[in-house]
């Protein structure tokens, strides 16, 4: 699926908001393994949510991808 021109850059702002979350998520998690005080539940809680944000990052990112006609 492609996002047509108007919806193009709502897109790329939800595609940055998202990159943003998913480097502030990845950044919390590293600083919990560094500090010793690691809350299994809490660290599982936020891989998952990371991984849900990867995969909708590429998806959004596919949708930006023009379809080339064979």
């Amino acid at each position: 699926m492609q996002v047509d021109e108007e919806d193009e850059p709502r897109v790329r702002e939800r595609l940055a908001e998202l990159r943003l979350e998913h480097r502030d998520l990845d950044d919390a998690i590293h600083l919990m393994a560094e500090s010793g005080r690691v809350d299994a539940l809490q660290m599982r809680r936020m891989k998952k949510r990371k991984l849900q944000l990867k995969d909708t990052i590429r998806r959004l990112e596919s949708m930006l991808i023009p379809d080339i006609d064979a």
